[in-house]
């Protein structure tokens, strides 16, 4: 089917998701991926589920031509409680895949099996998500050594006040709050034009907290892309009128996104991050938006775990940790795909070295 009335089907579809779009379909199709839109309907015609099909042909020299992989972002979206819809659904993407002659399909769906952190007071498990996990293994599906998403992440709820979401706040990220707007730290929208600006923050957080970035040609697509359809606003933290950080906010179907954040290591110390989201939290709300996604938990709720500083940071905004099932892949061609993840992980940093070299040469480090 044609992607104009995509967005459209997708919204009284359970778990709607960012990732799922058409602008998202769009974004990918300029990289290397082809958008396969699926839709399941009852026979009064009425949607019952959806999937925003990616599929990428490899190049990594003459022994892979031909071979492709599959990937549903953050899909497919269903009721999946709804066994009946949950196998015929299933199914059909099993076949697909086979038909088109991929080595493996993978879908990460937003399939919650708890909130909180483990194995404390708060953490409430869900019977729905390690069910359907189950089913996944009974059919032959494994959980993936290649999670492209993040398994688990931090809600904030906007319901109520803005008293109310102060209330919600730990004590620390209300004091730092407040520290950083007497100190004079402002946030204002930002527009196409900074984009730019947006990027060497960026890329200079990526240098300094250590992790990968693609190239400026992506970022750029990706964040003008949603900002012209409406779907996305840009949120810039100044000290002084210089800029020192900022974030794109997504939304779509009543949930926002924190999919980029990016700050400069000038005026750290008045911390500007705190300002701009609570900036986020308005404009999302302003948006008709019920829940802010902050995207990103550890997988490990340890303070060894790579993210657990930046998710003490989102903790303490309010929020709540959604867990869920994460990346699961349908080998629809098990030798190839056994042999493919054999060579995944020295493909992956060969690219992390290569992408950290070009992002030091973009920003002349």
């Amino acid at each position: 089917m044609e992607l104009d009335q995509w967005n459209d089907l997708l919204l009284d579809l359970p778990a709607a998701h960012i990732l799922q779009t058409r602008q998202w379909a769009e974004v990918k199709a300029n990289y290397g991926w082809t958008p396969y839109p699926k839709v399941w309907r009852d026979e009064a015609g009425k949607v019952q589920a959806a999937a925003l099909i990616l599929e990428r042909s490899l190049r990594l020299g003459w022994f892979t031509a031909g071979l492709r992989v599959m990937y549903v972002p953050r899909g497919p979206l269903m009721d999946w409680k709804d066994e009946l819809w949950r196998t015929r659904v299933i199914s059909d993407l099993e076949k697909i895949a086979r038909r088109r002659g991929a080595i493996f399909l993978k879908i990460d769906p937003e399939v919650v099996i708890g909130k909180g952190i483990p194995q404390t007071e708060d953490a409430l498990e869900d019977s729905l998500g390690r069910g359907v996990m189950n089913w996944l293994r009974q059919r032959r599906w494994r959980f993936s050594t290649e999670q492209i998403q993040f398994r688990n992440t931090v809600w904030l709820d906007l319901a109520g006040s803005e008293e109310d979401w102060l209330a919600r706040m730990k004590q620390k990220t209300r004091y730092n709050l407040r520290l950083a707007q007497r100190k004079g730290v402002t946030v204002r929208l930002g527009s196409i034009q900074d984009l730019p600006l947006l990027y060497r923050m960026y890329a200079e957080t990526s240098l300094r907290d250590g992790f990968t970035i693609r190239s400026e040609a992506y970022y750029l697509t990706v964040w003008q892309k949603f900002l012209e359809a409406g779907m996305a606003e840009v949120l810039l933290a100044e000290v002084e009128g210089e800029v020192v950080a900022g974030l794109i906010l997504f939304f779509f179907a009543g949930r926002a996104w924190y999919l980029y954040g990016m700050s400069r290591n000038l005026h750290r110390d008045k911390m500007p991050n705190y300002p701009l989201q609570w900036e986020a939290m308005r404009r999302a709300k302003a948006h008709g938006c019920q829940i802010y996604d902050l995207w990103g938990a550890p997988d490990e709720f340890i303070e060894q775990d790579r993210m657990w500083g930046v998710f003490r940071f989102k903790q303490g905004l309010g929020g709540e940790v959604i867990r869920t099932i994460g990346a699961w892949d349908y080998p629809a061609r098990p030798l190839l795909y056994v042999l493919y993840m054999q060579i995944l992980p020295r493909l992956l940093e060969w690219m992390r070295q290569r992408g950290q070299q070009q992002t030091r040469k973009e920003v002349g480090v």
